[in-house]
């Protein structure tokens, strides 16, 4: 019996957790700086699927600008050490 697809190799795989449709997958380790004055912590909740995102509110505008998935408390504390924040000064926001 003739197989209709060719094989899979491991070098396959490896191309396809680099790139995805031939673009190359975008690495969000860019962090940019917290403006306590102009900007305040705040966890953005999803009501519908309990999704939990960490980021800063503007005070001004009000656009908010996310940061990092919040997947557990191990995440909120990586979000707190990383940008200097207290636990209790984060908002959530619904």
């Amino acid at each position: 019996m003739k197989r209709r697809y060719p094989a899979r190799t491991g070098r396959q795989g490896k191309e396809s957790e680099e790139r995805m449709f031939g673009r190359k997958k975008k690495q969000h380790t860019e962090m940019k700086p917290y403006d306590s004055e102009k900007q305040m912590p705040v966890i953005r909740a999803s009501i519908c699927t309990g999704e939990q995102v960490a980021g800063f509110k503007d005070r001004e505008s009000g656009k908010f600008e996310e940061a990092m998935l919040i997947r557990g408390e191990g995440d909120l504390q990586e979000f707190c050490s990383r940008y200097g924040v207290n636990k209790e000064d984060i908002k959530k926001v619904w």
